[in-house]
């Protein structure tokens, strides 16, 4: 009996204060509001490459308390897919729910849009791919191109099986002939085309261009 009695004022000024806090909670419009959270990615599965789109944010459209609500977009809330089931390649669908959408407590998922992520699941690939180096600028009348060389002449890029197949060629900067009268070398930066595959190292090349002929 003690223990109620003891510091009886602070206890019932705390419940007062709850009691009212409560009751500005309660006493607010419940509203509808649509915000855009990012998707995290858990559990990449080992030797597989995604091959299809892959989205960084969703929309949630969510009911509650209008003051909680309007501090939602602050409140770090992030759709979370969790890839530990998959195991071998193929098409994957994952649906969006309450599970992978923790909303702060007072706050109810109407739905997710999309309502489902789907993917594309591939082997990993390794490949040398030859390596392009186009022109800009002109030669002096009466100079052409004698030699080209790129070093290295390929260069290893790892992606999606099929992403990575597809890539026939990699292109690199052009390279400016003005103003080259014997040789020239610059360092150039290669693009690869496709957007789901990427390189092993540094892409970039050494490109030493020799030209010959006669000015006029």
């Amino acid at each position: 009996m003690k223990f109620l009695t003891q510091h009886l004022g602070w206890k019932l000024f705390s419940l007062a204060a709850a009691f009212v806090v409560w009751m500005s909670v309660a006493s607010e419009p419940e509203l509808a509001t649509i915000v855009s959270v990012p998707v995290e990615y858990n559990n990449f599965p080992k030797d597989l490459e995604i091959s299809s789109d892959i989205l960084e944010t969703i929309d949630v459209e969510a009911r509650g308390p209008a003051g909680q609500l309007r501090s939602l977009a602050d409140s770090r809330v992030a759709a979370i897919v969790d890839f530990a089931s998959v195991r071998s390649p193929g098409e994957r669908t994952f649906t969006l729910s309450g599970a992978e959408v923790r909303l702060p407590r007072g706050i109810d998922l109407i739905r997710t849009i999309p309502a489902q992520l789907r993917f594309t699941f591939e082997q990993r690939e390794t490949r040398a791919v030859p390596v392009e180096v186009p022109f800009s600028g002109k030669l002096a009348p009466g100079l052409s191109i004698a030699e080209v060389r790129i070093d290295p002449p390929q260069l290893r890029i790892v992606g999606p099986q099929s992403r990575v197949l597809a890539a026939k060629k990699l292109t690199a900067d052009p390279f400016d002939l003005t103003n080259v009268n014997v040789e020239a070398q610059g360092t150039l930066a290669v693009y690869a085309p496709e957007p789901q595959v990427r390189f092993i190292g540094t892409p970039q090349v050494t490109v030493k261009v020799r030209v010959a002929g006669r000015r006029r």
